[in-house]
């Protein structure tokens, strides 16, 4: 599903890797769920879980978002690059400590110097003693 980008409205923040946002025109309006591209947030009950929310909310909550759409994820989301204030959400979120790249769907190497970064600087989870990786957290080995 690679399509030209659009733009939207956001009305929703999920998480710290999901939005809601309105898009279409007036009386036409289409919600669509973005799961924002080859990053993994903390769960909602996990470590930074809500702080990864509400750095992402401080972004994109009520502003016009350009959405670069990748593909369509096995729950119906669109998988994609959110801009938000002239900003790559996806990559904010890593910056700022509140999201891990997603190895299983990595494309762009560059995230991970991002995530050195923020690791290097104990920023948000990585100042954590040992923090747990997202898909780590939904599925820990038995």
């Amino acid at each position: 599903m690679i399509s030209e980008a659009f733009v939207c409205l956001v009305v929703a923040i999920s998480d710290g890797d999901t939005i809601k946002a309105r898009c279409g025109e007036p009386g036409a309006y289409q919600e669509v769920k973005v799961r924002l591209a080859e990053i993994d947030a903390p769960e909602k009950r996990q470590a930074y879980g809500e702080a990864s929310k509400r750095t992402l909310a401080a972004l994109c909550a009520g502003v016009q978002a350009k959405i670069t759409p990748e593909t369509t994820d096995r729950y119906g989301r669109t998988v994609a690059h959110v801009e938000c204030r002239g900003q790559d959400a996806n990559t904010e979120q890593v910056r700022a400590g509140m999201a891990w790249v997603y190895d299983r769907y990595a494309k762009n190497q560059w995230l991970y110097t991002v995530q050195d970064a923020a690791r290097l600087a104990g920023r948000g989870l990585w100042s954590e003693k040992a923090p747990i990786a997202p898909w780590e957290f939904r599925h820990p080995k038995r």
